[in-house]
C-alpha cells in the first residue's frame, strides 16, 4: 500500500470539492451542509473568513497515491470571535503564565456553533490510527510555529472517543435543542406544555397576526434569489444594533453567493414575515436544513413589533420542522428565553491539546470540576422546563 503524505492547505480551493464532500458523507450520511466543501470555500471566496479578519485556513489532509483519505478542517486564528466557545478565561492564564495564547489552532465550521466537527477518514481507512496520526502531525505543527493551543469545538459524539484517546481533553459546554418526540402538528408541540405556557405561547403567536403579519416559509428552489440578498440586509442592520457586540462576520458577496448557488441554496429554509406578499418582508430568519435537523443562523426586522422574534426564529421552524420530518431544530447560541420555548439544554463538548506542559497540567486539572458543575447546571435548567407532567422531553 502507499505511503500516506501529508500536507497543509491554506485554502479549500487546493483540495478537490468532490473529495472533500465524499468523506463528509462517509462521516455524516444525513448531511452537514455547514462542512461541505462549497460552503466552507465560499465563506473564503466571499472575504469572510480570511486572514484580514483573523482566520487563516490551515487544513490538513493525509493523501495516498494523489487520492485524499483523510482532512481536518482547521483554522489558526488570532482571536476567539465566532467560536462560541468562551475560552476567555484560557487566555487570561496564558498571559499569568507568560505564555502567548494566540495565535491558535481552531477546528470548527467558522461562525458555525454546529455539533459534528470531526477529521473526514475514509472509511477504508483504520479511524483510530488515522485520528492518532493527525494528532501528532498537528502537535508537531504546533511545537515548529510556538502555538500554543489546538481546539477542536462542537465535536462529533461518535468521534471523541478517538480523539480523547489520541490525548484530548474534553470540556462541556451547553446548547440549547428542540428534538420531536413525534408530533403530528403543532398543537401536539403547545400540548407538551403546562396550561400557563401555553397560553403564553399562543398569546405571542396572536400578537404577530394582531400586527397583520403572516409569516411564510420559503424553502430550497422556491427561495427567489433577491430575497437571499435581503437577507444579507436583516443580517446586517441586525448586527449594527449591538455596536461592537454585533457579530457581524459574513460579508454581503456570501449572501450573494447563496443567492445564486443551488448547490447550497437547496439547504436553505427562509422564513418571511410579510403583510401581503412573502417577498416583501418585514423581517426573516434564515435557517439550514439536513435530511433530519434544522439550524436557526440568522434574523433581523425592519420594525419593533412584539413577539415577531419568538415567531420567526422558534414558532415558525418548529411547525415547518414538524411537517417536514425534521428530528432536531438547534435555535443556535445563547438566550436562556429559548428554555421557555420548549428548547432542551444539551451538552456540547470542545476538545483541546496544549503545547506548554504546565498549561496543560492545570487546564486538565480544573476540568473534571467544572464539566460536573455543567452537567449540575443543565440539570437545574431542565428541572424548570415549563412542560406538563406528563412530558418527559427527549434529552442527554
Amino acid at each position: 500500500m502507499a505511503e500516506l503524505q501529508a500536507r497543509w492547505h491554506q485554502s479549500l480551493a487546493a483540495i478537490p470539492e468532490l473529495s472533500w464532500d465524499a468523506l463528509l458523507a462517509a462521516a455524516h450520511p444525513q448531511g452537514l451542509p455547514f462542512y461541505r466543501w462549497r460552503w466552507l470555500q465560499q465563506l473564503e471566496a466571499s472575504a469572510s473568513i480570511v486572514p484580514r479578519q483573523g482566520w487563516q485556513g490551515c487544513h490538513l489532509g493525509l493523501w495516498r497515491a494523489g487520492q485524499l483519505v483523510a482532512v481536518a478542517p482547521l483554522y489558526l486564528k488570532g482571536h476567539s470571535y465566532g467560536e462560541f466557545v468562551f475560552d476567555q478565561s484560557f487566555a487570561q492564564l496564558a498571559g499569568q503564565l507568560g505564555l502567548s495564547y494566540y495565535p491558535k489552532l481552531v477546528g470548527m465550521s467558522p461562525v458555525s456553533p454546529v455539533q459534528g466537527y470531526r477529521f473526514l477518514i475514509d472509511p477504508a481507512e483504520d479511524s483510530a490510527a488515522i485520528t492518532a496520526l493527525m494528532m501528532e502531525l498537528i502537535d508537531g505543527f504546533c511545537r515548529q510555529n510556538a502555538i500554543l493551543s489546538c481546539n477542536f469545538l462542537y465535536v462529533d459524539p461518535a468521534w471523541q472517543p478517538l480523539a480523547e484517546a489520541a490525548g484530548c481533553s474534553a470540556w462541556v459546554n451547553q446548547q440549547s435543542l428542540w428534538t420531536n418526540p413525534g408530533f403530528p402538528d403543532f398543537g401536539a408541540y403547545l400540548a407538551s406544555f403546562n396550561a400557563n405556557q401555553r397560553r403564553n405561547i399562543k398569546r405571542e403567536r396572536l400578537a404577530v397576526a394582531a400586527a397583520g403579519l403572516e409569516v411564510t416559509a420559503l424553502a430550497g428552489e422556491a427561495i427567489p434569489p433577491q430575497l437571499l440578498r435581503r437577507m444579507h440586509h436583516f443580517y446586517a442592520q441586525h448586527c449594527s444594533r449591538w455596536g461592537a457586540w454585533g457579530s457581524k462576520y459574513l460579508s454581503e458577496a456570501f449572501f450573494e453567493a447563496l443567492a445564486v448557488d443551488s448547490a447550497l441554496r437547496r439547504h436553505l429554509v427562509l422564513f418571511s414575515a410579510h403583510r401581503q406578499d412573502p417577498g416583501d418582508p418585514v423581517a426573516m430568519s434564515l435557517c439550514v436544513r439536513s435530511d433530519d435537523q434544522l439550524w436557526g443562523r440568522y434574523w433581523g426586522s425592519d420594525a419593533e413589533i412584539d413577539c415577531l422574534h419568538f415567531e420567526v426564529c422558534y414558532y415558525a421552524p418548529i411547525a415547518w420542522a414538524i411537517a417536514n420530518g425534521i428530528r432536531h431544530f438547534d435555535p443556535g447560541a445563547g438566550g436562556s428565553h429559548k428554555r421557555r420555548r420548549g428548547f432542551v439544554a444539551q451538552p456540547r463538548v470542545s476538545l483541546h491539546r496544549w503545547s506548554d506542559p504546565r498549561f496543560a497540567a492545570i487546564l486538565r486539572q480544573w476540568l473534571p470540576g467544572a464539566n460536573a458543575e455543567m452537567a449540575e447546571a443543565m440539570a437545574a435548567m431542565n428541572a424548570e422546563l415549563p412542560f406538563t407532567a406528563a412530558y418527559d422531553p427527549p434529552h442527554a
